[in-house]
């Protein structure tokens, strides 16, 4: 467990930060590692209907996800207090809404997955393998919501090294396991799909065996776990706005989804393939928000918030370093790294515009996530979540459509910039009234202002 709320704020959050990135680097590279089996042994179809899995899952996963958040802040800033039986508390609570969550969501996503894949206007000739796909990975839902929720409980606590350990196993397997089902055994797309239930479970159970014995003071015991209502009134506090944010942004995906499939399977796979790379660039502003955020939790939880500020500065310049030695590499080697994924020439070359339009504002999405982080690990999510819908639903998406119309495919990646910046202004706009310091789940007496 680490204390963030003593000791040099930029150095603390670039180490409590980078275990977080490598491990995200490690989970990103067995998707990308899917894709391009995908890709070069199964063909663009195939290619283009695991991409279609992406905002399907991200759709049922996201509001779940969105009270973990809270559960999260929660956690961090009763750790930074040092009120550790309600850490207890609020960990147990969390692990029993996550497994009841996934077990609904399996349930409904394989019962829903072909009429929402022809609700977003998915070819036919793609359809029946997304289906086979995510009837597959749906299984694993319980699996990868234990994962993900034990990672964000250490996160709150200040571990961010345990995740990547049992990360880096997990991409390993996953990886000589899609090799072994596809390559050797042929069993095409369900295969990839087994890998990667397969990998989430190993994970998911040796952390927990790991935590058990190693960690005394978590005790995972399932039947000793106790549901707190207060609490989880809290949760929802913080975390139904978020929960909202990331459901609208997840629907979101699924109606771009719906402008992207009007231009065919080259277009829908060149999306899939792009995403992946987006998604390698997003990852260190995604991180060091997540970063910020339990730092933000534990300094007011702990009443020092003249140390937050001076947090978001460090955070910021490191990110945007970052973000512009990403934006450069991609812009450079754009078509090398489409054409890892495919050989089909079309596919490439649209794949190829998509990193010329979007790389150049990495910059705007790092910095919109960076203040995000500030606010969330404060306990203030709903106007975030208000932000997040202006820039997706009233700006993205009209824009994406509008811009399509003029100019073919290459108007919808228009849009994500135009998105990203207005995201930024508010965000960074929001963040300088400072209201968001009077949203604590800790209250003091007096802040430390």
């Amino acid at each position: 467990m680490k204390d963030l709320t003593e000791g040099k704020e930029g150095r603390l959050i670039l180490r409590f930060a980078l275990p977080m990135l490598l491990g995200n680097v490690f989970q990103q590279l067995y998707n990308v590692v899917d894709s391009i089996i995908i890709g070069k042994v199964l063909g663009k179809e195939a290619l283009a209907a695991v991409g279609a899995n992406f905002p399907l899952i991200f759709a049922l996963i996201s509001f779940v996800v969105g009270i973990a958040i809270g559960s999260t802040v929660i956690i961090s800033q009763y750790f930074g207090a040092k009120q550790m039986e309600n850490v207890k508390k609020a960990i147990d609570t969390l692990y029993i809404f996550m497994f009841f969550a996934a077990l609904s969501l399996t349930i409904i996503g394989i019962y829903g997955s072909t009429y929402i894949f022809r609700l977003i206007s998915l070819p036919e000739e793609v359809i029946k393998p997304a289906v086979e796909y995510f009837n597959i990975y749906a299984i694993g839902f319980v699996f990868f919501f234990g994962f993900q929720g034990t990672s964000a409980i250490l996160r709150g606590l200040g571990d961010s090294k345990t995740p990547l350990y049992f990360l880096i196993i997990s991409t390993i397997v996953n990886i000589v396991l899609d090799i072994f089902f596809v390559v050797v055994l042929k069993f095409g797309i369900k295969g990839v799909a087994t890998a990667t239930v397969i990998a989430q479970a190993g994970a998911f159970i040796s952390i927990m065996w790991y935590l058990n014995k190693y960690h005394k003071f978590i005790d995972i015991s399932p039947l000793k776990m106790k549901f707190d209502r207060k609490i989880f009134s809290k949760s929802l506090k913080i975390g139904l706005p978020t929960g909202f944010q990331q459901t609208f942004v997840s629907v979101g995906f699924l109606a771009l989804y719906k402008i992207v499939n009007q231009f065919g399977t080259s277009t829908i796979a060149a999306y899939s393939v792009a995403m992946r790379i987006d998604m390698f660039a997003a990852m260190p502003a995604m991180n060091f928000s997540a970063a910020i955020s339990t730092f933000v939790g534990q300094n007011i939880g702990a009443n020092k918030y003249h140390r937050i500020g001076r947090g978001l500065n460090a955070t910021l310049v490191m990110t945007n370093i970052i973000s512009v030695t990403v934006s450069v590499l991609a812009l450079l080697f754009a078509r090398p790294l489409i054409g890892v994924f495919t050989n089909d020439h079309e596919v490439i070359e649209i794949g190829v515009q998509y990193i010329y339009v979007v790389s150049g504002f990495y910059v705007i999405f790092t910095t919109m996530f960076v203040f995000t982080g500030v606010l969330r690990g404060a306990g203030d999510t709903l106007v975030p979540m208000f932000i997040t819908i202006l820039a997706l639903w009233v700006v993205r998406i009209p824009a994406s459509y509008y811009l399509s119309v003029k100019f073919g495919y290459m108007g919808i990646w228009w849009g994500i910039p135009i998105a990203w910046f207005i995201g930024a202004l508010f965000s960074f706009l929001y963040y300088k009234t400072g209201r968001w310091k009077t949203k604590a789940v800790v209250k003091h007496k007096k802040k430390d202002e």
